[in-house]
């Protein structure tokens, strides 16, 4: 499928349109992981970056891969230090 947007020429020559279109694909995918919309994989896949460079890019943007409380990573030590 492809979406068609818009956007003043101003906008449009301050980069390549290639390097537009990957950061909105980046943005996107940004936005649907954070929002539990998407696996990590499949956001990555959307973002055409390997897994490794997608979270890269969610530290950048404060976008959190993990998402699990102290207290409950704290248990899950605890419990494997008990095995």
């Amino acid at each position: 499928m492809q979406i068609a947007i818009n956007l003043p020429n101003e906008f449009v020559a301050l980069q390549p349109v290639n390097e537009i279109e990957q950061d909105m694909r980046l943005s996107y995918a940004l936005w649907l992981f954070k929002n539990a919309k998407v696996t990590l994989s499949k956001a990555a896949e959307l973002a055409t970056m390997d897994v490794y460079a997608f979270i890269g890019e969610c530290k950048k943007n404060e976008v959190p891969v993990i998402n699990i409380t102290k207290n409950e990573l704290l248990e899950e030590i605890a419990s494997m230090n008990q095995l």
